[in-house]
């Protein structure tokens, strides 16, 4: 009976179990660190890593699926954001991997083939034994149903491997995106196992006191790895120090107070910020142009068609990537600034956010929006490991925007809290656990 029940309760641990295998290759140019995920990832099967922009993500999922084709002699299909996988092949090249892009789902001469989520209809999973999901948080960006054929997808190949950098930048019930599509507890039954419904806003939850003492982290180490820096895993941080970051705020006053009111008061609302926003997209968009106007490479982020063409119509040497560009005219544009043929590039989060690797470019002029992750991501395209130039981001905002600024404040103070306490407690949780020598008891005289 007593085997019985610790049997039962042994089931109810819900800890991914291991379907992987040991690595057969390591890249000589991997760092301890790096070494050290590739392996967990290899012996796990299907897993996640949440490695901070610069880490070497690609590299790790390279290797990973330089691995499971020497494991299984199968194929393995990497989704990239839209533009990345070009860079994924050149990164496979530096590495001597052989990959190589498909865009219409034809059969390439290497085992390892790399394209968009765009282009994933044209791919199928019984063609593949593992399958990578660069920069896998851009999940919940896309429409349910392409989010669900990226699950599905997913649930059809045995190896599976999550890279990105911000997993649940403001809530960690996001992980449970990850694990679905991990193929580990499906979103709804971890909030059943480890979070309590709060009150009667069905998107309220908070965790349970057992979960919040190791049983959820530990749960998530069963199948995941964060980490900030090396020595999150016990390594060395020296060749990882990033520049120094220089965030300026300008305001621009708007002219036009809004309807009845006597001065500008800050906008209440979405429906106000978004006007906000229209009434003062010439002084933004002028203070922005300015801002980028000098000898050296420069990103300007926006959020509406009418800034983005504006924008591109003051500032000189500069190219526009808008959402209704062709997908191959997205990615010329993208690899002109690249590769210096264009000194400034106008684009949104949304669409070059994720994954780019743009070292070569140290300012960078933001519009901000209620988006913490959109934020984050885009500064890190310039702001990350292998960047050698202190990084300036000029904030162009309105005086009717001042609740914007403070909620994505609020937001950074929340995800550095968050994923803090992911390291911590991953670390805790991986930590061996000290063993007491035995000793003899000894019974007391009146005993």
């Amino acid at each position: 009976m007593k085997d019985s029940y610790g049997d039962f309760l042994s089931g109810k641990r819900q800890l991914a179990g291991d379907c992987g295998f040991e690595p057969e290759f390591l890249p000589p140019e991997a760092f301890p660190f790096q070494r050290d995920l590739i392996e967990f990832a290899c012996r796990k099967g299907r897993s996640a890593i949440f490695a901070d922009c610069g880490l070497g993500k690609t590299l790790i999922q390279l290797a990973w699926a330089e691995n499971v084709v020497a494991h299984t002699g199968g194929r393995v299909l990497i989704l990239t954001p839209l533009a990345v996988s070009h860079q994924t092949v050149a990164e496979a090249e530096k590495f001597r991997i052989a990959a190589c892009r498909s865009n219409k789902g034809e059969r390439t001469p290497a085992q390892i083939t790399v394209t968009n989520y765009e282009r994933l209809h044209h791919f199928n999973p019984e063609d593949f034994e593992g399958v990578v999901c660069d920069e896998s948080s851009i999940l919940k960006n896309y429409a349910g149903a392409t989010r669900s054929a990226i699950t599905a997808f997913m649930a059809g190949v045995k190896y599976r491997l999550l890279c990105t950098a911000t997993a649940a930048p403001n809530d960690y019930m996001e992980l449970g995106t990850s694990s679905e599509a991990l193929g580990y507890l499906k979103y709804a039954e971890m909030l059943a196992t480890y979070f309590n419904h709060d009150g009667g806003e069905t998107s309220k939850w908070r965790i349970k006191r057992h979960a919040a003492k190791g049983d959820f982290w530990r749960w998530m180490c069963s199948w995941a790895r964060a980490v900030r820096m090396p020595s999150d895993l016990g390594y060395d941080n020296a060749k990882f120090a990033l520049p120094k970051l220089r965030t300026r705020n300008h305001v621009v006053e708007s002219h036009k107070p809004n309807e009845g009111m006597l001065f500008q008061m800050p906008a209440v609302g979405l429906a106000e910020q978004r006007q906000e926003r229209r009434k003062t997209i010439n002084e933004r968009c002028e203070l922005a142009a300015d801002l980028a106007t000098h000898e050296g490479p420069s990103i300007v982020w926006c959020h509406l068609n009418a800034e983005g063409d504006l924008l591109e119509a003051l500032i000189p040497d500069c190219v526009q990537v808008s959402g209704s560009d062709h997908d191959d005219a997205k990615e010329e544009k993208f690899r002109a600034f690249e590769e210096g043929q264009a000194r400034v590039i106008v684009t949104k989060p949304k669409i070059a956010g994720f994954g780019l690797n743009w070292q070569h470019c140290s300012h960078q002029t933001f519009f901000p929006s209620h988006s913490f992750e959109q934020m984050y991501q885009a500064i890190r395209r310039s702001w990350r490991f292998g960047q050698r130039d202190p990084v300036t981001i000029d904030m162009v905002s309105s005086q009717g925007e001042a609740d914007v600024l403070s909620n994505l404040l609020r937001k950074a103070a929340l995800a550095d809290a968050l994923f803090e306490s992911i390291v911590t407690h991953m670390r805790d949780a991986l930590a061996p656990k000290k063993e007491f020598p035995e000793q003899e008891t000894v019974l007391p005289q009146w005993l």
